[in-house]
């Protein structure tokens, strides 16, 4: 079976197609694109969901016939559409939704609807080193931060989650006190690799009392209360190195948060497993630093590949080609939620 997958949650176009490997094609992704919006939202240092809405319009379309050529396939060569559903921007996600449910109409497809987190919680299975059930799944990005139980595809247990900002927006505010350029959260990362270990200390939150749930405002707010204190009247190599320090104890602070409660997960749940994904789980001191954890625990970490960790097509057709061979088919309406818990899902049988 083959499926063509669509990602317009936020402001990456994705669009991918993933086979199965049952038929004459080789399992996993025949082809994928990504077209991100960085460059339409720098200037207003962040995302305006309308213009997100009307790139998703422009780029979609020629996506997918881009995709479809890369592939050497026509729309009679697909087995099914998914789209991401949710959780998301609104407008985003009604012009995936739209585009994904009318396409598989016209071409007499079944129609699968994605929870977008479903898709990044999967997005370690397009490797060669796949995780067996269960597992702890830690889901970090800039727009949510959650540790899941899951015993099966569909099978999830909410842990914990972020009660305010999610780590990877904690990211990108903190790199904006510090003079970044949006996004932010890569660029300090890189800012953090020339910082000097151990000048300034930030607070690991929640971390003190039991539970499994995040905290990452107060942490941003400490890191720009030590902006504002330790900013001023300096040189501008001093500033550089100040910036540079700071940028290094915020993001050791939520590796730290991050890989504590990874591990109390672990050990409440009795697992040795543990899944990262989503745009966070790009970072390289987080993934050095849960490998360490894990294997003192003797368990493993698995992530996705770089390119598959922020928004992309890929996740979502895999996540949506597993749906499908359970029998899930849309009917003719559609609804985008850009609220969707992520242990309401079905499980796969």
């Amino acid at each position: 079976m083959r499926i063509l997958g669509i990602e317009t949650s936020c402001d990456e176009t994705g669009i991918a197609i993933y086979d199965d490997g049952l038929g004459d094609s080789p399992e996993g992704i025949l082809a994928h694109r990504l077209y991100s919006q960085i460059a339409v939202h720098a200037d207003y240092g962040g995302v305006v969901p309308e213009l997100a809405s009307r790139d998703h319009v422009r780029k979609t379309i020629p996506l997918i016939k881009q995709v479809l050529a890369d592939a050497n396939l026509t729309p009679q060569d697909l087995d099914g559409v998914a789209y991401t559903a949710g959780p998301g921007l609104v407008g985003a996600l009604l012009v995936g939704c739209s585009i994904g449910r009318s396409l598989a109409y016209g071409w007499e497809l079944p129609a699968v609807p994605v929870h977008h987190m479903e898709g990044h919680l999967l997005a370690p299975m397009l490797e060669d080193d796949v995780p067996e059930f269960p597992f702890v799944a830690l889901l970090v990005s800039g727009g949510h931060t959650m540790l899941v139980r899951v015993d099966a595809i569909g099978e999830y247990k909410l842990l914990g989650e972020s009660v305010d900002d999610a780590a990877g927006e904690a990211f990108d505010k903190t790199a904006k006190l510090l003079g970044l350029d949006y996004p932010g959260g890569p660029a300090l990362s890189k800012m953090a690799e020339s910082g000097e270990a151990g000048r300034f200390k930030l607070p690991r939150p929640m971390t003190d009392r039991p539970g499994l749930d995040f905290s990452f405002s107060g942490l941003k707010t400490a890191a720009g209360t030590l902006v504002r204190k330790e900013c001023t009247d300096l040189t501008d190599t001093e500033l550089k190195q100040t910036n540079a320090d700071i940028a290094h104890a915020f993001q050791q602070a939520v590796v730290d948060t991050l890989a504590i409660k990874c591990k109390r997960a672990l050990q409440q749940e009795k697992l040795s497993r543990l899944v990262i994904a989503g745009g966070v789980s790009a970072n390289t001191a987080l993934r050095e630093q849960l490998a360490i954890t894990t294997k003192k625990l003797g368990g493993s970490v698995f992530y996705p590949r770089p390119e598959f960790c922020t928004d992309n097509g890929a996740m979502i057709a895999y996540a949506g080609l597993q749906r499908l061979k359970a029998g899930t088919d849309a009917d003719l309406t559609f609804k985008a939620n850009p609220r969707w818990a992520l242990d309401s899902l079905p499980p796969v049988k």
